[in-house]
């Protein structure tokens, strides 16, 4: 038999013994090259581009914090950044790492946290997307009333949200672990024979109470909110609060619906994976890996919403990057001075040009002084110092004569005589 065709038997082989296989950590046995590095290379883009945006998202949020009160919207939309940028800086490196390489080696306890970690940081953004939404429908109905939040408001429901969401994934953290196959290491879901009804019943819970019910009541009250924003009022100001209010409604809505379609391929892949039934056809690796990479895309997605669609957050983000280039300037002016002020780099005994003598009348200038220390230094030699002292002394007959061509006619004739 040909290499050619031995590989592909021993690639259809290992596909069709792995494919009763629950795999979790984003391990999936690939004999393919191209697919092992194709992948991992979009996720790695894709957590470039995610972690730049949201850490000026959250500059920008933690910059307003500081110059006022924080606001429970505000806190809710950091919330969301910082959970993205957690599956950005630390489950997308871990998935490209699995995606690369035939065998799982990143040890059993990245395997047993990996997915409980994706999971609990997406139920934390679709509860933040409820309660966004929420806060914005009251925002909505009242535009013009400054609402007061106290920060344990805000602790108590960031804590709640966190709290829901580290909960509800627990059983992918008990039932994942490292199992040897086929003589390979791998990470897989192992569901005990007596655990096998309640995980089953886990796999249809799981997206009702993560997915379609936060969708659901956040489609409710961006719906109301958006009612309340076409209401149009009679006085200028109530008409301009109410206009903000709109193009934060719409921005909030285009974010939540956003990450309902990038997220639904995740749910179909996760319902086929958990409910395969036993020689039924097993979800394609390509689906499994593009939902993934869609999935995380959502993180890059959110912050450039928040940047480009958000009057108040383009601001924020010209005034940050003032503040940036400010710090920075100091260091580069001290750096640029330190050799212009060395008492050693130039001698005192060079006289200064003349360009740097002020002319009459420039004696406010700052120059000026400058010019004077310089003029000073200047030795004065003898003979000039008379001819000035001459010219200075003798009277100035013809400068104040209002007929000075007489006087050049009588001296010419005197001359004559």
């Amino acid at each position: 038999m040909p290499p050619a065709a031995l590989a592909n038997s021993n690639s259809s082989t290992m596909n069709v013994s792995f494919a009763h296989l629950h795999f979790a950590g984003g391990y999936l046995p690939s004999d393919s090259k191209d697919w092992r590095s194709t992948v991992p290379a979009l996720l790695v883009a894709v957590c470039l581009v995610g972690s730049v945006g949201n850490l000026c998202v959250v500059g920008v949020l933690l910059r307003g914090a500081r110059k006022g009160k924080p606001s429970l919207i505000h806190s809710l939309i950091l919330n969301l950044s910082l959970a993205d940028l957690s599956l950005l800086l630390f489950s997308a490196p871990v998935r490209a790492t699995a995606y690369s390489r035939g065998v799982w080696d990143l040890g059993w306890f990245v395997c047993k946290s990996s997915d409980w970690f994706i999971h609990t940081c997406m139920a934390a953004k679709s509860l933040t997307i409820v309660a966004v939404a929420k806060v914005c429908c009251a925002h909505a109905r009242d535009p013009a009333g400054q609402v007061s939040t106290h920060s344990c408001t805000i602790w108590s429901v960031l804590g709640a949200i966190w709290a829901v969401a580290c909960l509800l994934p627990l059983p992918e953290w008990f039932f994942s672990t490292t199992r040897h196959h086929a003589g390979v290491e791998m990470c897989l879901v192992a569901v005990p024979a007596v655990a096998r009804e309640f995980m089953s019943v886990f796999g249809k819970l799981y997206p009702l109470l993560v997915f379609c019910l936060p969708s659901l009541f956040a489609s409710f009250y961006f719906w109301r909110a958006y009612g309340q924003c076409r209401k149009r009022g009679t006085k200028p100001q109530n008409l301009r609060d109410q206009m903000r209010s709109r193009q934060l409604t719409l921005m909030l809505l285009s974010v939540a619906v956003t990450s309902a379609l990038l997220w639904l391929p995740e749910w179909v892949a996760w319902l086929w994976t958990w409910h395969l039934k036993a020689g039924g056809p097993a979800p394609p690796q390509g689906f499994i890996a593009l939902s993934q990479l869609l999935m995380f895309s959502i993180s890059s997605a959110n912050p450039l919403i928040f940047l480009v669609a958000s009057e108040e957050f383009r601001e924020g983000r010209e005034g940050l990057w003032k503040w940036v280039i400010s710090k920075k300037r100091p260091t580069a002016s001290v750096s640029q001075e330190t050799p212009a002020g060395d008492s050693q780099a130039f001698p005192d005994s060079v006289p200064a040009s003349p360009a740097s003598i002020p002319e009459r009348g420039e004696t406010g200038s700052p120059s000026s002084g400058r010019g004077k220390a310089d003029k000073a230094e200047i030795p004065t030699l003898p003979d000039v110092e008379q001819f000035w002292h001459e010219r200075d002394s003798a009277p100035c007959v013809q400068d104040s004569d209002p007929a000075p061509w007489e006087h050049d006619d009588q001296e010419t004739g005197d001359r004559g005589k």
